[in-house]
């Protein structure tokens, strides 16, 4: 016969993994998503914090005295989770910065879509990129590390034995940047030097024939170009995803590292 019985030490235990876990759903990529019924991330919360529960045992540094305390604890615990999962956020938004620079050296800057992902206003490029990327996380399984990431963090960073060394994490931070204009511009450099290529032959035609209409040409030209461009480098966006998956490992890997 199954004993279902509980006592509250242990209900106070689920509950504060529950806020780690519904915490870095909520922000986490793919996990994320508008258009995820929250439903859905609801179940997925409560099922793997029952999966976590039946793992770990309850860690002495649980023990309060007031509720006041207790509520520092779901406060550290639901920050451990905003962090794990806002650092594969902030990875996938490499894509939308090179959307943004494609968008603007073919001339469709002012034009721009709702995300149905995020509901915000961003780039055609970017969106183009960002469903690649969702479609890439998916196929290549990176969603099962990024729910081991969540899971290994407790045994790293027992429940209330968090500690957030700040200097690390602006560190962490700061080199993120450099990595976030570095890849940013991997993904769109073919682009960008044909565009580039493509404005020194306009500009050398504008000497040659002052009555050509360079600039009507132009625009034309490097929307045209810049979509051929984009089509035959498609099969380049599993590279550039591969570069993203890597970021968001070695950033997860470094909050795990600043908090512990």
């Amino acid at each position: 016969m199954v004993d279902l019985s509980f006592s509250f030490l242990d209900l106070e235990y689920f509950l504060l993994i529950l806020v780690r876990v519904s915490c870095f759903v909520f922000i986490a990529p793919f996990f994320s998503m508008n258009n995820t019924p929250a439903q859905v991330r609801i179940v997925i919360s409560v099922f793997t914090a029952a999966l976590l529960y039946t793992s770990l045992t309850p860690a002495d540094g649980v023990l309060y005295s007031t509720v006041l305390e207790y509520a520092v604890i779901v406060l550290k615990e639901a920050a451990v989770g905003f962090i794990i999962g806002f650092s594969g956020t902030i990875c996938t938004a490499i894509v939308n910065f090179a959307g943004s620079i494609v968008d603007m050296e073919t001339g469709l800057s002012m034009v721009t879509l709702m995300d149905p992902a995020s509901r915000e206003q961003t780039s055609i490029t970017g969106v183009v990129y960002q469903n690649v990327l969702m479609l890439m996380l998916i196929v290549s399984g990176m969603y099962r590390y990024i729910l081991g990431a969540l899971a290994d963090s407790f045994l790293l960073i027992p429940v209330n034995g968090a500690v957030f060394r700040g200097e690390n994490l602006v560190a962490v931070m700061t080199r993120f940047v450099g990595d976030y204009i570095s890849i940013g511009f991997r993904i769109c450099l073919p682009v960008f030097c044909v565009i580039l290529l493509l404005n020194v032959i306009l500009g050398v035609l504008a000497k040659v024939s002052p009555q050509m209409n360079m600039f009507a040409v132009g625009i034309q030209l490097k929307i045209i170009v810049g979509l051929c461009v984009l089509f035959l480098t498609t099969g380049m966006l599993s590279d550039a995803s591969g570069f993203i998956f890597t970021e968001i490992k070695e950033l997860t890997v470094s909050f795990v590292e600043g908090m512990m």
